[in-house]
């Protein structure tokens, strides 16, 4: 009975031995031909995620957008995330906080903390919303940063923000950010 254990344990040590040495041969065969991981991106992907939109504006699409028109765009994309106004939700808020930065408990939102609005947008247009990134059409980009700068009392529910209006719309904390010297 001894010998036939003996037997059998050297059987199962040859076998996994076997798979151990002939596995990277295997698997080198397969990488040979390629990991098939996807597919080659498209130019108009390549160019979608290709796209700097700097402070001043430079790169902004064409569109146009208010915050009346951002609210019901707002609450269909971006609410079950954000909270109907902004005030947070499973994610970060996006309103308050204007002012607290240098307090003890900084309350670090879109309206406190972002330098520039284009930024909003940028963010937008390619991150959002978090299960469908860069989904939204330009027009409905400008409406959904009217509405979230309506919602912290930068920008009015009427005023139509568009390539030329948003790079001039005055964020609290605009200059509470130094210049990388890379830009100087």
């Amino acid at each position: 009975m001894n010998r036939s254990l003996g037997r059998s344990c050297a059987i199962g040590l040859a076998t996994a031995l076997a798979w151990l040495f002939m596995f990277p041969l295997t698997n080198g065969a397969a990488r040979a031909e390629g990991p098939d991981l996807g597919r080659t991106a498209t130019p108009e992907e390549i160019d979608q995620a290709d796209r700097s939109i700097s402070p001043d504006g430079r790169g902004l699409p064409p569109g146009r957008g208010t915050a009346l028109e951002g609210k019901l765009i707002y609450l269909a994309n971006c609410a079950r995330c954000h909270g109907d106004e902004g005030q947070g939700g499973p994610a970060d808020k996006l309103v308050g906080g204007i002012g607290s930065l240098t307090t003890p408990r900084p309350i670090k939102t879109v309206g406190s903390y972002w330098p520039y609005a284009t930024t909003l947008f940028d963010y937008i247009r390619r991150a959002m919303p978090y299960d469908r990134p860069a989904s939204l059409g330009d027009d409905e980009v400008y409406a959904v940063s009217a509405y979230v700068l309506k919602l912290n009392g930068i920008v009015a529910e009427d005023l139509e923000l568009n390539r030329k209006s948003l790079p001039r719309v005055e964020m609290p904390n605009r200059d509470g950010f130094v210049a990388s010297p890379s830009l100087w």
